[in-house]
């Protein structure tokens, strides 16, 4: 059962591997704003600029998911000598990314994509780039940072090719052939109709559009078509593993000895922008950590269904990825293990960089019964992210005294992740939640019972406190009672 391999490689191994990318690298700029008139100047609307966002594009994005994927990642490519290179160091810095590879070049302009949006409607694009091969000094720059980054221990290369010039057909097999002497894997995101300049790479993974170009056909989304095309361009080209990602029908992997198809994990579609590039990172990433390819597939395309649920371009972060597999294994009635102090904090910082509420609560959820099935759904219905926090068995009979907890830690934690309304459980061992609260810092901490707010542990690292009333005639302990008393009735 693929995934098991994959779970262990993101809690285990992921944070230790040096990748490096190498492609066309860009800058996306996005103008928000809103459109109430038309121009009397011409008949164009205006758009009133409300903000502006910049993030990292073409290569840069991959580089950006191997960094919140946290690689050690290092960014080669060209740009210009102007003012859109410093906003993507910036923005590199912020990822953590190495950008010492980012040749700067006063011949050239940084490639920029200028994208102006009125409500969600985009209402223009403007591109600067000047495209062509690369200088002989541009390559003697790149190959030598690429050459020390080798000899100081590489696990894996990613090419990123958006036919901008970087990826030039000499210096991509001088890339592949520098992977094959260090014996490490080198993968092709490709572009054009023509492969030959990708010949004897581990890994390409063409869209099926890129597919049908490679193959002068146009093809049917279907299984056997996809395996004839992909069997033709590895026997061709000489690659190791083609991997051909399929829309709503996820991603097949086609090598000399294997077909492995994997369907799309996503339930909604809103933007499948930067998809291409997760599925790069990830699955190369899979792969320089030695991890089976059934569940490097598998792991890139859950990594691709976090994605295309986001709007615009967004890089899928580690612990977002770990807190899918573990619900999905959930679901596949594999061993459960709730998040760490560390992990949950992590994932919450995502959830709120992405502008989503977060709401806390705790409890023992002993003998879970339908009063805590109704507290928590109206907790859920707060935000859009609910994190339980759970007594330990420990704390438990601190709390409520030798003969409790009647159910094991472990099991609480695993019925109460099953609850579609539940999207985190981690333990704490204290005797209140505060320290815990204090890391994950909620948008909303919720009470049951008749607590005033200003009673609350960890207030005070919240946003805001709200109590909510538990279900009448539902208890734990009248559960108990009722058990006890039936027994010594004899009814039981």
């Amino acid at each position: 059962m693929a995934g098991f391999a994959a779970t262990t490689f993101l809690t285990e191994k992921i944070q230790q591997l040096k990748i490096a990318v190498i492609g066309d690298v860009m800058l996306d700029r996005y103008f928000h704003g809103e459109v109430k008139r038309i121009s009397p100047e011409a008949p164009v609307p205006v758009t009133k600029i409300n903000s502006i966002k910049s993030v990292l594009g073409g290569a840069a994005n991959v580089a950006a998911n191997l960094a919140y994927l946290e690689c050690k990642v290092y960014m080669g490519g060209v740009t210009g000598d102007d003012e859109n290179r410093s906003l993507l160091e910036n923005l590199m810095d912020d990822a953590g990314i190495d950008h010492s590879g980012l040749v700067s070049s006063s011949k050239r302009k940084t490639i920029t994509k200028l994208r102006v949006l009125g409500g969600n409607q985009q209402m223009l694009r403007l591109d600067f780039e000047e495209t062509g091969d690369l200088y002989p000094e541009e390559i003697t720059a790149l190959s030598q940072w690429l050459e020390n980054l080798l000899d100081d221990g590489l696990d894996g290369i990613i090419v990123s090719d958006y036919a901008k010039g970087v990826c030039s057909d000499s210096f991509c097999q001088w890339v592949i052939k520098q992977g094959k002497a260090y014996n490490i894997p080198v993968l092709i995101d490709p572009k054009g109709a023509d492969w030959s300049k990708y010949y004897g790479c581990d890994f390409i993974t063409p869209n099926l559009k890129e597919m049908c170009e490679a193959a002068g056909c146009q093809r049917d989304n279907e299984d056997a078509a996809v395996v004839e095309m992909a069997r033709s361009a590895r026997q061709q080209f000489n690659i190791g593993n083609v991997v051909v990602t399929r829309s709503e029908k996820g991603m097949s992997l086609i090598n000399g000895s294997q077909v492995l198809h994997s369907p799309a994990s996503a339930i909604e579609v809103f933007d499948v922008s930067g998809a291409g590039d997760t599925v790069a990172a990830t699955l190369l990433a899979a792969a320089a950590g030695k991890v089976p390819l059934e569940d490097a597939v598998y792991l890139a395309n859950r990594a691709a269904g976090i994605v295309v649920a986001k709007v615009g371009t967004y890089p899928v972060h580690r612990d977002e990825l770990l807190k899918d597999l573990l619900t999905e294994e959930r679901k596949q009635g594999r061993g459960y293990r709730t998040l760490s102090w560390g992990e949950i904090a992590s994932l919450a910082a995502t959830w709120k960089a992405c502008g989503e509420k977060i709401v806390f609560t705790n409890g023992c959820f002993d003998i879970i019964h339908v009063g805590h099935v109704s507290y928590l759904e109206k907790a859920a219905r707060l935000g859009k992210h609910l994190i339980v926090g759970l007594n330990t068995d420990a704390s438990v009979r601190r709390l409520k005294g030798a003969t409790r907890p009647l159910v094991h830690e472990l099991d609480r934690a695993r019925v109460l992740a099953a609850l579609a309304c539940v999207d985190a459980v981690v333990l704490f061992d204290q005797d209140t939640p505060a320290e815990l609260i204090e890391k994950i810092r909620p948008d909303i901490l919720v009470k049951g019972g008749d607590y005033k707010p200003e009673e609350v542990a960890g207030r005070e690292y919240a946003g805001e406190v709200q109590i909510i009333d538990f279900e009448e005639g539902y208890s734990t302990t009248g559960v108990v009672e009722k058990i006890a008393r039936m027994v010594k009735e004899g009814k039981l």
